[in-house]
């Protein structure tokens, strides 16, 4: 009989679009794959890979300590009916409430820290009783990994988590055949396109607002915003207000999208202007399409956005800075975007190839399931 590996994840969404690869790669190598997460309009799709799927309630934005000890008492169920050989975990809540459920019936936790988001950007109450979860969810896990070494020498500094059970990975990694540069030259109208969830903390109003500056000078420039609306996050970007962008002509929405590749190759620059991340999935899918970066000078950014480079940054939270950058990169020549672009492919296929995610996660359940 297969062994069963559980992944979970705030969204169906996010398990089918970053860890697809991982979760064929698992399936190849004889696991049985299974899934817990909320149910959304993309579970369907993870039944049809192959994936069993586990519906499970999680409130992202909710702070009810009833709802999170519910929570946990869930996973304990859907964990003790699996028995799985490991337990896969990103995001807070699954990594937090299913990690304890797990290690509460002995099945080896990995984790893995994708960013580390708003309660961490604004320190607070919120943000030290975070703190006290990640600490006690983390204690006996067998490996967590992190996906820039600012945001694992902050753990360890904190005493979150022990060196010795840290491990470093290259974002989710990128399918660097699925992401591939595009031949056809730049579009005629100089497009720079942001594509993230819509919230605050991604820069999405200093990118609204650096459109403001930049179309004075360069009103043929076009803006473009890729991700979703209504998000569960407190800092989340309301409907209202992007209309009101586009009423104004600042920058034009375009919704959700599930497959970004032609949005990306139309633009002349991709644009994170985030407070801080993880491994931004935006600017590995840029990068591996060959294209020109613009991002803050901020943890995680800086791991595949290279100033000079395959990229320009700005300083975070400055709509001035964002727009001089922007700027920049307008006076560059056809040819001098063509070199950042065929740069940012190279750094992609260097450094972020999605088979060193998917060799070090088996390392990691190799280790994790010996033990």
């Amino acid at each position: 009989m297969p062994k069963t590996i559980v992944l979970s994840i705030n969204t169906s969404w996010n398990i089918l679009n970053f860890r697809r690869n991982l979760i064929e790669r698992l399936q190849h190598e004889g696991f049985d794959v299974v899934a817990v997460a909320p149910r959304d309009a993309y579970s369907a799709a993870l039944v049809a890979m192959g994936v069993r799927y586990f519906p499970i309630e999680i409130d992202s934005k909710g702070l009810s300590p009833l709802q999170d000890i519910m929570l946990t008492v869930e996973y304990y169920r859907i964990l003790k009916r699996l028995r799985p050989a490991a337990y896969l975990g990103w995001t807070i809540k699954p990594n937090v409430y299913g990690s304890l459920a797990a290690h509460a019936l002995g099945i080896p936790v990995i984790n893995n820290i994708s960013g580390l988001g708003t309660a961490f950007i604004k320190v607070g109450l919120l943000t030290r009783l975070v703190r006290r979860l990640y600490r006690a969810a983390l204690s006996r896990s067998a490996t967590v990994f992190f996906q820039n070494r600012h945001d694992r020498d902050l753990f360890v500094a904190q005493d979150l988590v022990s060196s010795m059970q840290t491990a470093l990975l290259p974002g989710s990694g990128i399918d660097l055949a699925h992401f591939a540069p595009d031949p056809a030259e730049e579009a005629p109208v100089p497009t720079f396109l942001m594509v993230a969830r819509l919230l605050r903390d991604k820069g999405v109003v200093e990118f609204a607002d650096a459109a403001r500056i930049v179309q004075q000078a360069r009103p043929d420039a076009r803006f473009e915003l890729l991700g979703f609306l209504d998000v569960q996050n407190r800092t989340a970007i309301d409907r209202e207000m992007v209309e009101c962008w586009e009423r104004e002509g600042v920058l034009h929405y375009l919704g959700e999208a599930s497959d970004v590749r032609p949005h990306l190759a139309r633009a002349m620059a991709v644009v994170l202007p985030s407070y801080r991340e993880g491994m931004p999935r935006s600017l590995l899918e840029a990068a591996a399409m060959g294209r020109p970066l613009i991002a803050t000078d901020v943890p995680g950014c800086t791991e595949i956005a290279r100033h000079g480079d395959n990229a320009l940054l700005c300083r975070a939270r400055d709509a001035a800075s964002l727009a001089e950058a922007m700027l920049a990169m307008l006076a560059l020549t056809p040819a001098d975007r063509a070199t950042m672009g065929a740069r940012s492919r190279k750094i992609a296929e260097q450094e972020f190839d999605v088979t060193l995610v998917e060799a070090r996660y088996l390392e990691a359940i190799g280790r994790a399931t010996s033990l």
